[in-house]
């Protein structure tokens, strides 16, 4: 027998990361959540998108357009946009002329915003450390 009829042929050493790979033609599914985070509770609304969606739903409800409440409230259009869209975080001399110019007050904004997130469903809060007993040093 040859050197060479004597050696088993070599097989080709893979490494781990391409036996993982998907075969030629079949498609890799990616999970849009990490995996264990399906049972968390529902992120918390942040205020500026409650008061932002009033203002949308408010303006949409008047069948008017955002150049229009954007020039009575004497703020850019995109910027009243980006207020719509809980993209930003406005003074209340902001708010109070957005609603001024939807004919609603401040308290009213506020108070369609306060109701909007009271009927929101509601995550059981963890128990906070300030429920513990504190006890005094005599």
């Amino acid at each position: 027998m040859s050197s060479h009829e004597a050696q088993e042929p070599q097989k080709s050493q893979t490494s781990p990361e391409r036996e993982q790979q998907p075969k030629p033609g079949t498609a890799r599914v990616i999970p849009l959540r990490p995996p264990g985070k399906e049972g968390t509770a529902a992120k918390e609304p942040l205020w500026r998108d409650l008061v932002g969606d009033v203002l949308r739903r408010e303006r949409l409800a008047q069948e008017r357009t955002l150049k229009d409440v954007a020039d009575a409230a004497r703020i850019s259009m995109p910027y009243l946009s980006e207020l719509e869209r809980g993209r930003k975080e406005a003074s209340s001399e902001v708010l109070a002329a957005a609603a001024r110019a939807l004919g609603l007050g401040l308290p009213d904004l506020l108070s369609l915003a306060q109701t909007r997130l009271a009927g929101l469903p509601r995550a059981r809060p963890a128990r906070a450390s300030y429920q513990a007993e504190v006890r005094l040093a005599a």
